[in-house]
């Protein structure tokens, strides 16, 4: 069972492609991307982070621990461990999921239409594996007026460390 990773690389102009059992998580997206079966997703996520992240499923609203986070540090991709929201951009919507009102980077998530359920909306992926985080809508705080509403099985958390923010 190995990740497949295509990496951007800076010495060439065709990707570089290499193989590894355990990617390591890097701090910023780079090109990274890890793209595995839905038998090895199976094996890495917990039954609930499968519907979410690969199923494009929602967590019942005020279910997620997330939500009430109030902590420093990062949220990161629960699929592949890439950095998506810091939580300095995090506010209470209300809505019962992780809101933050942009992502830790530009590149960090994408964007594609979703026209479920008779609606349309837009729908917020990890760049790194493709996995469903939640969907960006128009109604949040300023500066960016942006309410990313993202499912909280599909992060996990780390706290910020205080030694090393001092040293910065």
């Amino acid at each position: 069972m190995k990740t497949l990773l295509i990496l951007a690389s800076l010495a060439w102009s065709t990707p570089l492609l290499i193989s590894t059992p355990n990617a390591p998580a890097l701090p910023t997206q780079g090109g990274r991307k890890v793209v595995k079966t839905e038998a090895e997703w199976k094996k890495t996520l917990t039954p609930d982070q499968f519907t979410v992240l690969r199923k494009e499923g929602t967590e019942r609203a005020f279910s997620s621990p997330l939500n009430d986070n109030h902590e420093q540090g990062v949220f990161y991709c629960a699929g592949c461990h890439n950095a998506v929201f810091a939580s300095d951009a995090k506010f209470e919507s209300g809505t019962g999921w992780p809101s933050f009102y942009k992502p830790i980077a530009k590149n960090a998530v994408t964007e594609k239409s979703d026209k479920a359920y008779g609606m349309v909306r837009t729908e917020i992926e990890c760049s790194v594996c493709g996995g469903h985080l939640g969907h960006v809508f128009d109604d949040g705080p300023k500066p960016t007026g942006l309410r990313y509403c993202m499912n909280g099985v599909a992060m996990t958390f780390e706290k910020a460390d205080p030694k090393k923010e001092a040293g910065k």
